[in-house]
């Protein structure tokens, strides 16, 4: 009578179970937890746990909760192909938040287009990936060609800075803006000194630092994400560069401003995101964000809580959580966030929302300029 009865309760304990499971819409996210860009993968985690406290103590999607299924990609296309074979065919989630690095996104892309699930980019920059002709590629980040058009005249002109030295992480984004920032300061006649890269999780820069400072730069650029670029701007202090500093990536952000101490101030960023926006929004998700991480939210926050914010939104409107109807509903968003609107134009870009030129200032972003993300972009 015993083992019947335990038999009994154990059945109904998987019968709970499994109707909690059943309960649930899952949402697939990967990004880099471990490496030398975990302090960003983190970050925006952080932000889609926002996203998704706040819907589900509303009530959910569709009378369920959701769940929020992570893994790490490490910011590599290889382990970031089989996070997202993992969630699609073991954790069966009608949709993907990822991949962070644009190498890894652009792997993701081919296993959402393989699948047909829905993936959505909040940070992969790279310009020529809405540009693939993927259908089940949606991407709520600004490129990396925006960032340059809207703001190098500034730099040029504004900031004198006319000889340039660029150095970036050596993956498709760090070339990338080192490509879409240099022809754009080319053209206004500004001259390229050096193009230098590295490897993610590189320590010593002091040799690339000492040619660098040789070539007596105006500015220089750097594509770096907090930990690598916090070194870096570390090392260039050490060696008495005295070129002003700008560039793309974790700037705007209080791990970064943390990491790099003194070396930050002054450094210009461009960025779809800092905490010091004024608008009623992010004005609510700062006060969320830094009571749930006793911190504020910098750029990687934001753009995993404007993700699942905007997946959360698609899958209401589709009715049920279906990939291809999760697809065509995300066609139609009409997002409000912290920096601004999100629609998306044919080629599954966003636009509507802000992107702004920041300087640090004893850790804080300090705003000099903003550009709106267009349809044409």
């Amino acid at each position: 009578m015993k083992k019947t009865a335990m038999a009994a309760a154990l059945l109904a304990g998987f019968v709970s179970m499994a109707a909690q499971a059943a309960d649930t819409i899952k949402i697939g996210l990967i990004q880099p937890l471990t490496g030398s860009v975990a302090y960003n993968g983190e970050a925006d985690v952080n932000g889609s746990k926002i996203a998704v406290k706040e819907r589900n103590a509303k009530g959910g999607v569709l009378g369920k909760q959701i769940e929020l299924v992570i893994e790490d990609g490490e910011c590599q296309p290889a382990k970031t192909v089989s996070a997202a074979e993992k969630l699609i065919q073991k954790d069966k989630v009608p949709v993907l938040s990822g991949a962070f690095c644009s190498s890894a996104t652009i792997a993701a892309m081919s296993v959402a287009q393989k699948y047909k699930v829905p993936l959505l980019s909040g940070v992969s920059s790279k310009s020529d990936l809405t540009e693939r002709g993927n259908e089940w590629f949606f991407r709520s980040a600004e490129t990396d060609g925006l960032l340059a058009r809207a703001f190098a005249k500034i730099l040029v002109e504004q900031l004198d800075l006319k000889k340039i030295a660029y150095i970036g992480v050596n993956d498709d984004w760090g070339r990338g803006g080192i490509s879409e920032f240099s022809s754009q300061i080319e053209a206004l006649g500004g001259e390229s000194v050096q193009k230098l890269y590295f490897d993610h999780g590189t320590t010593d820069f002091y040799t690339m630092l000492t040619r660098v400072r040789a070539s007596k730069p105006d500015g220089v650029f750097v594509a770096a994400e907090t930990q690598d670029g916090s070194i870096l701007v570390k090392q260039m202090k050490e060696i008495g560069l005295q070129s002003k500093i700008f560039g793309v990536g974790s700037w705007a952000t209080a791990d970064f401003a943390n990491l790099a101490g003194e070396a930050a101030e002054g450094i210009h960023a461009a960025v779809p995101y800092a905490h010091t926006i004024d608008r009623p929004e992010n004005k609510r998700f700062v006060e969320e964000y830094k009571k749930a991480y006793g911190e504020l939210p910098g750029k990687y926050s934001a753009a995993g809580y404007n993700a699942l914010n905007i997946l959360m939104d698609a899958i209401e409107r589709a009715g049920e959580a279906d990939p291809d109807k999760i697809r065509k509903a995300l066609a139609e968003t009409d997002y409000h966030g912290p920096n601004g609107s999100f629609k998306f134009n044919a080629k599954r870009q966003a636009y509507g929302f802000d992107a702004v030129l920041v300087r640090l200032t004893k850790g804080q972003p300090e705003i000099v300029a903003k550009a709106t993300v267009t349809a044409d972009e």
